[in-house]
């Protein structure tokens, strides 16, 4: 530890002003390969690291590649290493879902109800990014999600239950940072509570503070007796902890006076994306950058636009300059983050595959074939996409698979023809980034034996759809219906809604499966039999008709409170 400490004090000796305010930036970029814009900014500014997001990402292998051009091209720039930062929390807001061993989502795995479960899943991930050159994960979220309409938490959530969210979540920190990956602890000190999206405006949480401690804090005490490496910082206003209108992003009092002092917390404080709309419009994100240094953030995280991230770096440079900023205030961080990287082996950079391989082996057991405390024993090699893992993931998903009602006893189907109608995966966050749309409840019900009469609508035209479906229900040969939702529990009434209201009257038995929000019964009273799936992956659509058809039992239980018989 001490000889750490020595080479990141003579580190830090060795740098710049420059040099030091670049670590303090995470930038995204667009693009597929180490050149163009990224490769000038890295040539230019020596910025701290880089986050991807699904337009960076064609398979696994140019992923790999990718990363290792961008540390060459900060190697040759003469800077230090790079994080490489990535949004994979899992289900549906994962920025690579191909050639890997996609794991469900957070509120599946509490579905499953396995804690170490959990752990596993993130250790997987961890293992399978860190092979891709990935060394930091924007995961997991500890958001206690009780609000049933937040539009941009919901699923990501572990639920409503701040114990089992607390619980869950110091499992996957353990997981992914057993596997070398810094895990970040999102969104502090809580976005479960509101129904406004910080992508598009500045929500309030008007909690009072013995509230805000009980409920919303309780999971962030967990990561950080987890000794989480990373926190990232909520673009939301909470009056009980911050007397002027400021998101905590940019309050000292809530990330200095509450993270750090109260909650004595050392790690690295990361903002959330300073160009959504609750810091962009209200504050500007060049300005906004230096007021949450200010607060106490250790990196500013610019996602997009390349002109603002340059802008904010001359910011911060003019604001140590002008004495706004102390250049001591810089070190803290520039201290912490050199630290962490050096405990995340970022200033040791391994140079080729094997190398990486030989660290992922040393790494401890594949968690399927030997106990996860067995840490340093393990000579099983690991591999990227194993069919061991994606039998992991399985597992998870099928025991997730929730029946929360059924009065009308119509589990498991009959093996009888059957309209199937399933509502396409829609962005509703720019969280979710891009979905893949393609697979549908029909096609697995079918590949389970099921006859199935296969329709797939995209959401926004369920409404212009309503009447050709209806007559696809009538058909008499068509005996039931199984309808998959995708956030039809909108706040206004959904044209989803509607469809399934026309289709009661028909008669005839009707199934109704959550693919994404299990808070779509609540639009839906009337609905019968009624199943939550948390997301529509193809490994969970595959997990539903299992379910449905009885291959499989129903083991999940709800993470949140439906109030339904």
């Amino acid at each position: 530890m001490q000889r750490m400490k020595d080479r990141v004090k003579q580190r830090l000796g060795q740098m710049s002003l420059r040099d030091k305010i670049g670590q303090m930036l995470l930038c995204g970029f667009h693009g597929t390969e180490p050149e163009g814009a990224v490769e000038t900014l890295l040539q230019r500014y020596p910025i701290g690291g880089i986050v991807y997001f699904a337009r960076n990402v064609v398979s696994p292998e140019q992923v790999e590649r990718l990363s290792g051009g961008l540390q060459n091209i900060a190697q040759v720039s003469g800077n230090v290493p790079l994080w490489i930062a990535i949004d994979q929390e899992g289900g549906m807001v994962a920025r690579i879902t191909e050639g890997i061993a996609l794991m469900p989502g957070q509120m599946a795995i509490a579905a499953a109800g396995s804690v170490q479960d959990a752990y596993e899943a993130a250790r997987i991930s961890g293992m399978e990014l860190r092979s891709m050159g990935i060394n930091m994960n924007f995961a997991p979220v500890l958001d206690v999600n009780n609000n049933a309409n937040n539009p941009v938490i919901g699923v990501r959530s572990f639920g409503e239950s701040e114990e089992k969210v607390a619980e869950f979540g110091a499992a996957t920190i353990a997981g992914f940072q057993n596997a070398g990956i810094a895990a970040t602890a999102k969104h502090f000190p809580g976005h479960g509570d509101t129904d406004t999206d910080s992508h598009l405006d500045l929500p309030v949480i008007t909690h009072d503070r013995a509230r805000v401690n009980r409920v919303e804090l309780a999971p962030f005490r967990a990561a950080i007796a987890e000794d989480v490496d990373a926190m990232m910082s909520a673009h939301i206003y909470f009056p009980a902890l911050e007397p002027e209108r400021l998101p905590v992003t940019l309050s000292h009092s809530v990330l200095t006076g509450l993270l750090r002092k109260e909650l004595g917390y050392e790690g690295i404080i990361v903002t959330d994306c300073m160009e959504m709309n609750a810091i962009a419009v209200h504050y500007g994100t060049v300005d906004a950058a230096v007021m949450a240094v200010e607060a106490g953030a250790d990196i500013v995280l610019i996602s997009h636009t390349a002109q603002l991230q340059m802008e904010a770096f001359d910011a911060l440079i003019h604001a140590v300059d002008s004495g706004r900023i102390s250049e001591r205030r810089i070190n803290e961080s520039v201290t912490r983050l050199l630290t962490f990287k050096a405990k995340r082996g970022v200033l040791e950079r391994e140079n080729d595959a094997a190398d990486v391989e030989q660290l992922l082996n040393a790494m401890g057991p594949d968690p399927v074939t030997e106990p996860t405390n067995a840490v340093a024993s393990s000579t099983v090699p690991f591999r990227r996409n194993d069919p061991i893992h994606h039998k992991v993931a399985q597992r998870i998903s099928e025991k997730s698979i929730t029946r929360v009602r059924d009065n009308q006893h119509m589990l498991p189907l009959k093996r009888e023809r059957t309209l199937v109608i399933t509502v396409a995966a829609e962005v509703t966050s720019i969280a979710d980034e891009q979905l893949d749309g393609a697979a549908t409840l029909g096609a697995a019900l079918s590949a389970q034996g099921l006859e199935v009469v296969d329709w797939m609508v995209p959401a926004d035209e369920v409404a212009i759809s309503t009447a050709r479906l209806i007559q696809a229900a009538e058909a008499e040969d068509i005996t039931q219906i199984v309808i998959g939702t995708y956030n039809a529990g909108s706040p206004s009434v959904d044209p989803q809604c509607r469809l399934i209201g026309w289709l009661q009257q028909l008669g005839k038995p009707l199934a109704v499966a959550a693919l994404r929000s299990p808070y779509d019964l609540l639009k839906l009273p009337d609905v019968q039999t009624y199943i939550a799936a948390y997301e529509s992956r193809p490994l969970a659509m595959d997990s539903v008709a299992k379910a449905l058809i009885g291959r499989i039992p129903f083991e999940g239980n709800l993470p949140v409170s439906l109030d339904v018989d």
